[in-house]
């Protein structure tokens, strides 16, 4: 989502040049001419549909890189070095003028690298979360990387003071509008009883993930039983019959988009990860959720930085939602928090404050130009490292 967000925004920024005036410094101060047209910029990487659909030639399926967990990578590992190798050699081929990295900092800090040995230079889109574990590796940023563009406020300040050139250009959901189906026609649409209060149940969108997490989840829900109405927004990494595996004979419907499906929930079961910013934004409270393999787990526990796993807690700096991993993650530990926030009441109020209040954050400064979309501040940098934009390999 985040690679196509920013293609779009790099065309339109691009079309602008004329009249807004961005140019494209060259190296050493000397400006480069101002790009006239979309067409001046091409791009090719890694990426899924949605990249394709925005016009990324995708050398490189990011379903295939698609992997979670410590124990994880390191089975899929010949893979993997072979499908960088592979983006490597098309770069060398294509011979790009700049490179954007997006996410995935176990493959991108190699790419980076690669890019800093030709000279290229290298932006990084949706920073990497080294704040959370592994802190040393933010020597890797301040090497290999140009430009950090960073999504949470508090990870600007984290890396300048490390020695990373970074800028917050808030959050890209922040700038998500309601959905505009009403419940109604939503419930009809997907025969929903709109008298029942719905959750959302939102596993993980890696098959891995999905393994962990779903089995406890539907176990919740069926705790929960049929007085609600149960959602599965099917993300675009995972296949419907695969979900089918697990819901078995249990009421649940699956549906394409997980923005309606939260906007119109009384609440929802999320497991970890960028979900729960999509629940923030649409207002949903919400249980966090999340298990990984035990070795996994092991291995990792010690090099976490941060005190929370949510990341809106991170945002807030206190506990907003609750947080149930590993051996915590337990159907009835779920029960029991949805519980307390699916009525009116004080704890429901004091996590919608709390969302309210991380939603504000995300979106930046009040006076910070907040028309603009956040993919469209990360183009205008961007834009500031192109020479001449004929080619850039994207990677998310």
């Amino acid at each position: 989502m985040y690679g196509a967000q920013l293609i779009e925004a790099l065309r339109r920024a691009c079309a602008h040049l004329g009249t807004a005036a961005i140019g494209c410094p060259a190296e050493q101060g000397s400006a480069a001419p101002a790009l006239s047209s979309t067409s001046d910029l091409t791009f090719f990487g890694v990426g899924g549909d949605r990249m394709r659909a925005a016009g990324c030639d995708t050398v490189i399926d990011a379903k295939d890189l698609a992997v979670v967990g410590i124990t994880e990578i390191l089975s899929h590992l010949p893979k993997i070095l072979g499908l960088y190798r592979s983006l490597i050699r098309e770069a060398d081929r294509r011979k790009p003028d700049l490179a954007i990295v997006i996410d995935s900092p176990a493959f991108n800090w190699r790419v980076a690298r690669q890019m800093k040995k030709r000279g290229i230079p290298t932006v990084y889109y949706v920073a990497p979360q080294f704040w959370a574990w592994r802190q040393g590796r933010v020597r890797l940023l301040r090497d290999y990387i140009d430009k950090a563009l960073v999504i949470f406020p508090f990870e600007e300040k984290f890396y300048r003071d490390r020695g990373v050139d970074a800028t917050f250009v808030c959050h890209p959901l922040a700038a998500l509008p309601n959905p505009a189906i009403p419940r109604a026609e939503y419930a009809e649409q997907f025969h929903l009883d709109p008298r029942k209060s719905w959750i959302t149940l939102m596993p993980g969108s890696r098959v891995k993930e999905v393994r962990m997490n779903l089995p406890t989840i539907m176990e919740s829900a069926a705790l929960l039983g049929g007085d609600y109405e149960f959602l599965l927004p099917v993300a675009p990494t995972l296949d419907r019959d695969f979900l089918c595996n697990f819901i078995g004979r249990q009421k649940v419907t699956l549906v394409p988009d997980a923005l309606p499906a939260l906007f119109h929930s009384r609440a929802g079961i999320i497991a970890s990860g960028t979900a729960t910013v999509e629940a923030a934004m649409m207002n949903t409270p919400f249980v966090m959720v999340y298990r990984v393999s035990g070795l996994t787990y092991i291995l990792g526990k010690p090099r976490v930085k941060v005190p929370r796993f949510a990341m809106v807690n991170l945002i807030a700096g206190e506990e907003v939602v609750p947080e149930l991993v590993q051996q915590d993650f337990t159907a009835d530990k779920v029960v029991s928090r949805l519980e307390t926030i699916l009525n009116d009441g004080p704890a429901r109020q004091r996590m919608l404050d709390g969302l309210a209040q991380v939603r504000a954050k995300l979106r930046g400064p009040a006076n910070d130009t907040p028309a603009l979309h956040p993919a469209d501040r990360a183009a205008q940098i961007i834009l500031t490292f192109c020479q001449k934009p004929a080619s850039i390999p994207l990677r998310q």
